[in-house]
């Protein structure tokens, strides 16, 4: 008598590329910007004394006052001006033929060289802030190149073959985008507990949902989502943990 497997054989998954993997969690950086956003003035304002005025007593300074009070609207707030006056600053300092206003291949190492300076590691001649200055410097620099090509799309950086010229805004290449999650690994390595979190609201659910169970996502995409809501589902059966029992 023949008998048969009444158990269908397990295919095992492929295992993600390292190709994949930094796509996946380049997608989540990007939602964790896009969703800080919401709140940039409250994470700016934590770092403005890192950022110091500058007295305008050379000529990169003046230039930088010049240039931000030129491209940026009425509608942003100091910190982010002082910011994003430092940024200029910096790089003039660096480069006297430095040009604020140029955005091309180079404009995402620019915006990690600025990074670099204020969160590497002090050891090695800079500043030693901690991740979340990154994040803030980052969410400011988001305002200045927004305010500077208002008519951009805001959800992406690419090279138009036809033009040959860069579309979107810089901060969300991903050569930023990989500098932010390997920095926020370094800095996790090191002992640094990331203080950048915030309340869980609506929006970030809708999100959620959507990636769990929208079926137009990719394998990469709909993975992210299920990673999230891992990290959610364990964050809140922590909570329950913590919470005393109802005394009724």
């Amino acid at each position: 008598m023949s008998t048969q497997n009444s158990h269908p054989i397990s295919q095992e998954k492929p295992v993600p590329t390292d190709e994949q993997v930094d796509d996946e969690l380049c997608l989540l950086d990007l939602e964790d910007a896009d969703s800080l956003l919401l709140h940039v003035q409250d994470l700016v304002t934590q770092h403005l004394d890192e950022f110091p005025e500058d007295q305008l007593d050379d000529e990169a300074a003046r230039y930088a006052a010049k240039m931000t009070k030129a491209s940026i609207t009425d509608g942003t707030r100091d910190g982010h001006l002082r910011i994003i006056k430092h940024y200029i600053t910096f790089h003039l300092r660096r480069n006297k033929k430095w040009d604020a206003t140029r955005v091309d291949d180079k404009t995402p190492h620019d915006i990690a060289a600025i990074i670099t300076q204020k969160c590497g590691p002090v050891e090695e001649g800079f500043e030693g802030r901690k991740y979340s200055t990154a994040v803030s410097t980052r969410a400011a620099l988001t305002m200045w190149y927004k305010n500077l090509r208002p008519n951009e799309s805001l959800t992406e950086w690419r090279l138009d073959s036809v033009t040959n010229t860069w579309r979107g805004l810089p901060t969300r290449s991903r050569q930023v985008s990989q500098f932010m999650v390997g920095l926020e690994k370094t800095k996790a390595k090191s002992g640094e507990v990331s203080s950048s979190a915030r309340a869980l609201a609506l929006e970030d659910i809708h999100r959620l949902y959507k990636h769990c169970l929208d079926s137009n996502l990719t394998v990469a995409q709909r993975r992210a989502g299920i990673i999230r809501y891992v990290a959610y589902l364990l964050a809140w059966l922590m909570l329950l943990r913590a919470t005393p029992p109802f005394q009724g």
